[in-house]
């Protein structure tokens, strides 16, 4: 990491109260970077500010220390009991809300201040225990944090700060709903410090911040420069099937793998090339949306400590995640949004490090390369690879299929033969037992089968047979009575 990446101010040049300068000394920062160098003197002034800057410049921390400032100078301290907060940091993702709770215990540690953490897919009742005793400052993801609301275990009638962290993220996941109702429910914008912070600012960002800020600073740092300088950027135009052989030969001739990010754009394709880069020998975990909480964390901690080589993510995973000294990124998948390259690519280069991203540009995705060179301002330089000299792969075992509890009992007992009714359907495949049911009662294992497999005619008719079974023999037993 370089320094080059540093402004000419000095956090010890700031007025700020001593805990929390100790704070930043705890932190290791001498010199602001120039995205908190443009915003700290007006957030310390008490003026709203919505700043954008590339990923990986300090954003967080310059919304912090304006915080912990506008806190430990109002004069006022919350009272024991009182579940009022104080500070509000709404984030779009699990990852961003723990890693924002980090820096912040790291930057308030002196300050006395208490922090909350409020996320979903673990510890529910703990974060609630938490936040009920009394919190200064509450960070978190918006559906958690209007939960805990709407159950009244805190209220926010004396917030003094609001940050909305990676604001345009919250548009694309669907959450401005819930940020509405949030902003709605605090005090006035003119009676709180507004921030927001974020790669990127569009036109509906600005539109939010219209509506719920005081007339906010608008700072951008080097606009025209959307991607980060040392980031070499390259891409390759393999065709599909081309694309693993290609992914497998360019790391191994890389000399350090030890933190590569990959990103696909399906869920299905992450847990594909994670299967067959462990079956080539490169260590691969997948994350996406829907991997447990304790799992994602227990994978980013052994992708941070350098244990696991290679991370791949679905977008959930580009936004957010501050991860030092990753050295490569691979766009194995090009994003359909362009801004969502910048977000992928900003994994590298953090901070004023060095790092190489490389995407492919297939027949499927590389409709999108036009809207991304565009944006980016430049077209991404084109490497070429020999295609007769890709390596033969090891093709990984095929997953086991998901299915629903009747789907899977179906399966199962047709392909034991085990149930009683089973064996009088008599035949052991999917198709002879369906034969044989004609002579006698169906097995409801079948039915079951036949109806998950989507086949609507053959159920109709073994239901029509099994209800006039059960009228003749009704029939038969009036005519003997």
């Amino acid at each position: 990491m370089s320094d080059d990446h540093l402004s000419e101010l000095e956090f010890s040049s700031l007025e700020l109260p001593d805990l929390l300068r100790r704070g930043i000394e705890d932190a290791g920062f001498s010199h602001a970077t120039p995205i908190q160098a443009q915003t700290l003197p007006q957030a310390l002034a008490g003026k709203d500010v919505a700043g954008q800057a590339q990923t990986g410049t300090g954003k967080t921390a310059a919304f912090l220390i304006a915080l912990y400032n506008q806190l430990l100078g109002s004069g006022t301290t919350r009272d024991d009991g009182d579940s009022g907060i104080r500070a509000l940091v709404l984030a779009p993702t699990r990852e961003l809300a723990v890693q924002i709770a980090d820096d912040a215990a790291v930057l308030g540690k002196h300050t006395g201040l208490k922090l909350g953490l409020a996320y979903g897919g673990r510890d529910y009742e703990k974060q609630r225990d938490i936040i009920a005793a009394g919190v200064d400052v509450l960070v978190g993801t918006p559906g958690r944090i209007i939960d805990y609301f709407k159950q009244r275990v805190f209220h926010m009638n004396q917030a003094q700060v609001l940050v909305l962290d990676e604001a345009d993220r919250m548009f694309d996941l669907g959450f401005i709903k819930d940020i509405r109702y949030l902003l709605r429910r605090l005090p006035p914008a003119s009676e709180r410090l507004n921030l927001l912070f974020s790669a990127t600012l569009s036109y509906r960002v600005m539109e939010l911040a219209a509506e719920h800020m005081n007339d906010p600073e608008l700072i951008r740092v080097e606009p025209e420069k959307v991607t980060a300088d040392r980031v070499e950027q390259s891409i390759y135009y393999p065709s599909n099937d081309e694309k693993i052989p290609l992914l497998i030969k360019l790391m191994r001739e890389m000399d350090n793998i030890d933190r590569t990010m990959v990103f696909v754009n399906t869920k299905r394709e992450a847990e594909r090339l994670e299967d067959t880069l462990n079956a080539n020998d490169i260590q691969a975990s997948a994350i996406s949306g829907d991997v447990p909480q304790k799992k994602r964390q227990r994978m980013l901690k052994s992708f941070q400590e350098g244990e696991l080589k290679v991370l791949i993510g679905t977008d959930v995973a580009s936004r957010g995640l501050h991860i030092d000294d990753v050295t490569h990124v691979f766009n194995y998948d090009l994003p359909q949004d362009r801004e969502d390259y910048v977000h992928r690519i900003g994994r590298t280069a953090r901070a004023g490090a060095s790092g190489t991203a490389i995407s492919f540009g297939c027949e499927q995705y590389v409709i999108s390369l036009p809207d991304i060179e565009n944006y980016i301002g430049f077209r991404i330089p084109v490497e070429s690879f020999d295609h007769e000299d890709l390596p033969e792969i090891e093709r990984p075992p095929r997953r086991p299929r998901r299915s629903g509890p009747g789907r899977g009992d179906g399966r199962g007992r047709s392909g034991g033969g085990g149930g009683g009714r089973r064996r009088s359907g008599g035949g052991g495949g999917g198709s002879g037992s369906r034969s044989g049911s004609r002579n006698g009662k169906p097995a409801e294992s079948e039915q079951k089968a036949a109806s998950s497999e989507g086949g609507d005619k053959p159920p109709r008719k073994r239901r029509r047979r099994r209800r006039r079974k059960p009228s003749g023999e009704t029939t038969g037993a009036k005519t003997d009575a």
